[in-house]
């Protein structure tokens, strides 16, 4: 297993994931709380990618997961009672982290968050931040097991979606936990 930069030829590999994620909503194997043509869609990795932080999860040769790391803060953020109020340039954020219902259960979201920790701690970014849908408790209990604190919920209209309680999450690791 690898996680990498996405290149333009994984960006059908990830709408694929989206779409089977948004199916397995549908059919109430997985609760999410997106909606399918709206939020995860094809768009949201092409932006991704132009802007450098689309990264894959890939296994035995098959794109598997996906998720999007940079330093965009969600406008929810900013109003937010912080543990460790941090500078933008000190923050690293995880978003749409996703990994195929087909392959769910195998720890690959497990290991994504450990690569986005990682690679936050390469770049000096000692404040991690994210946030996932309240009735997404699969990926609120794996957030609380890997030591992210949940901070607050706000509701908001997030990327196109009415009515959405944003769980919002944290972990901080000292200068020098960073070494």
């Amino acid at each position: 297993m690898i996680i990498r930069n996405a290149k333009l030829s994984d960006i059908d590999a990830v709408e694929q994931i989206y779409h089977e994620i948004h199916q397995a909503e549908k059919s109430g194997k997985l609760t999410t709380g997106w909606i399918e043509g709206v939020y995860p869609v094809r768009s949201t990795a092409d932006a991704a990618l132009q802007r450098g932080g689309l990264f894959v999860l890939e296994d035995e040769n098959e794109i598997r997961g996906s998720g999007i790391i940079n330093q965009i803060q969600v406008d929810v953020y900013a109003g937010a009672k912080w543990k460790y109020p941090a500078a933008e340039e000190e923050v690293c954020v995880l978003h749409t982290l996703v990994v195929s219902p087909r392959y769910s259960g195998r720890g690959y979201g497990r290991e994504f968050v450990k690569f986005y920790e990682a690679y936050a701690r390469s770049h000096g970014w000692n404040e991690l931040r994210m946030d996932t849908n309240e009735r997404n408790l699969a990926a609120r209990k794996m957030y609380q097991k890997l030591g992210y604190d949940e901070i607050g919920i706000v509701p908001t209209v997030f990327n196109d979606i009415p009515g959405v309680n944003l769980v919002l999450l944290e972990k901080h690791y000292d200068s020098e936990e960073s070494k």
